[in-house]
């Protein structure tokens, strides 16, 4: 059966004019931009969604298709090193992790870095047939990006941590992006265990190349702000709860219940 949210979401994709991927691509690619995520009941998305259409948003469309499924494993440390840097809010934290575009089966080997203004900026490289990403090329790669950007080595032992699988749809404006996902699953490699987010909130980010845009001002004026969520930080608080994630704990609840901390079946 359709989710609330899947249902709301794909109900606005449709009344929204098609935008290419090259367009996307030559417009809004940002790969150096400034994140905020939301989570946004099903029926406030639905009254996002035809504001933000109405301003002149289009929905990224390929082949027809206007919803793709994602599958993202996230790499770290044994001790979660990338976890704790984000934690404490250090400078010079970074993510990694393989993107699976499972519509087209493209995968991508992708590092995450925090530029000096707060920014994300992304790096990613294509992963090729048969290669993993914990293999050498990947290892090289994330060394070369982590050398440049912040005079470190990449470390031992990179192993998956999380997996995450979700829907997305995509506006897009000029300079801009609005994700939204759906049935977002989050998983533990080493147990299997698995946390579905309720099935009537989507899970919005806005990106851009500044600071806060109409768009989040859009959303501040329907009564939503900002949550303390992201897809590895969250899932981990999630699926290890004897880790300390105070700051996440909040959003968790709201993402995944009033009492999470006990494993359930996706």
């Amino acid at each position: 059966m359709t989710s609330p949210a899947l249902r709301a979401v794909a109900d606005a994709a449709r009344a929204a004019a098609p935008v290419s991927l090259p367009e996307v691509q030559a417009d809004a690619e940002l790969l150096a931009r400034f994140d905020r995520g939301y989570l946004l009941p099903a029926e406030v998305f639905t009254e996002f969604a035809a504001r933000l259409t109405a301003s002149g948003f289009r929905a990224l469309t390929i082949g027809g298709r206007r919803s793709f499924r994602y599958h993202s494993v996230y790499l770290d440390t044994p001790g979660l090193r990338c976890f704790h840097d984000h934690r404490q809010g250090r400078r010079l934290r970074f993510k990694v992790r393989e993107r699976v575009y499972e519509d087209s089966g493209e995968r991508q080997f992708e590092v995450k870095l925090k530029g000096r203004r707060g920014e994300t900026v992304k790096h990613r490289r294509e992963l090729a047939a048969g290669e993993i990403a914990e293999g050498p090329a990947a290892r090289a790669f994330l060394g070369d990006v982590l050398r440049d950007a912040y005079g470190i080595e990449a470390p031992d032992g990179l192993r998956p941590s999380a997996i995450t699988d979700y829907r997305r749809t995509t506006f897009v404006a000029a300079g801009q992006r609005v994700t939204c996902d759906t049935g977002l699953v989050c998983r533990d490699p080493r147990t299997g265990a698995a946390w579905a987010v309720d099935r009537r909130l989507v899970v919005v980010e806005t990106k851009s190349a500044g600071h806060l845009t109409e768009t989040d001002r859009l959303l501040h004026r329907l009564g939503v702000r900002a949550a303390e969520f992201t897809k590895y930080c969250g899932a981990l608080a999630v699926l290890r709860p004897d880790l300390p994630a105070n700051q996440w704990r909040r959003a968790v609840r709201t993402a995944f219940g009033r009492n999470p901390g006990l494993p359930r079946s996706a």
